[in-house]
């Protein structure tokens, strides 16, 4: 088999734990409080600035510094529930879709307005790993690593805990979890706040790989939408799995065509099953 063909497919899988990390958060939000959050990937920019002005700005170290962005955008998630979401949820999905989206442009507005539009990197340089002829980038395997344990633990959370099984209720009966006394709101709130916990640490996880400016939520934002949709809205296994699918396709299309031709591959394939399957690979 071609050398680089493999180590395309490593980088692949690498880069699915994080789209998945991206699409667990998105889908965990949506599924219990039924409101797509258009501006979730714009989270994660918020995220990416705060550690870099903690790490690279102020000399925090680095690991402080992620943990402030993670507690930082979950409370985040629970002041856009509560400033935003509340007051709209039951109404037309139309308004919900402008509301987030609305703050979409207004964190890419103000982001620009604080800080302009330059590309800032917190200057941390990682090694490559060597194995034969086959190089990993060190940054994307502890990426990979740190999104599958916070899958694992997001896992546990849900399955083992008693709020959690409340969310996993919630998002499969929230009429008859209002009668049988479910403090929804509660439950809202909380999930808002694990919803953005998970865009804050995928913004420690992208900040080692990528430069952080206003427009860097366009980069992923649209592919997380589209591996939500693609699992099947509120199917966290399904994003799950999408994620890993449509990350082979960009690193395998990037290596044999272009990374932008790998993207237009990926979109023609998500176009293609939505018309087989509307519902998702794997919703039910």
């Amino acid at each position: 088999m071609d050398i680089y063909l493999v180590e395309a497919i490593i980088n692949g899988i690498l880069l699915g734990g994080v789209l998945a990390l991206l699409a667990l958060g998105l889908n965990l939000i949506f599924g219990v409080v039924d409101v797509v959050w258009i501006a979730y990937a714009e989270m994660v920019m918020v995220g990416m600035y705060v550690i870099y002005w903690l790490h690279a700005y102020y000399g925090w170290p680095l690991p402080l510094a992620c943990l402030v962005a993670v507690i930082g955008v979950g409370l985040l998630g629970i002041l856009v529930h509560l400033l935003i979401i509340q007051p709209i949820l039951g109404s037309a999905p139309i308004n919900q879709l402008l509301a987030t989206g609305g703050l979409l442009f207004f964190l890419q507005s103000f982001a620009t307005l604080l800080f302009g539009t330059d590309f800032r990197n917190i200057g941390l340089r990682m090694p490559i790993i060597e194995i034969g002829d086959i190089f990993i980038s060190f940054s994307r395997l502890i990426a990979f690593c740190v999104a599958l344990a916070g899958a694992v633990i997001l896992y546990f959370f849900l399955s083992r805990t008693h709020i959690g099984t409340a969310i996993r209720a919630i998002s499969q009966d929230r009429e008859i979890m209002g009668l049988m006394g479910v403090d929804e709101r509660k439950v809202y709130v909380i999930t808002s706040a694990v919803g953005g916990s998970l865009a804050g640490l995928a913004a420690c996880l992208l900040v080692l790989q990528y430069d952080v400016h206003p427009f860097i939520g366009l980069s992923f934002g649209p592919i997380t939408f589209m591996i939500c949709v693609l699992g099947g809205l509120g199917n966290m296994i399904g994003g799950f799995v999408a994620a890993f699918l449509m990350s082979q396709i960009i690193s395998v299309g990037g290596y044999y065509f272009s990374i932008e031709l790998s993207y237009v591959f990926a979109f023609l394939f998500f176009i293609v099953l939505m018309f087989i399957r509307p519902q998702g690979i794997l919703a039910k």
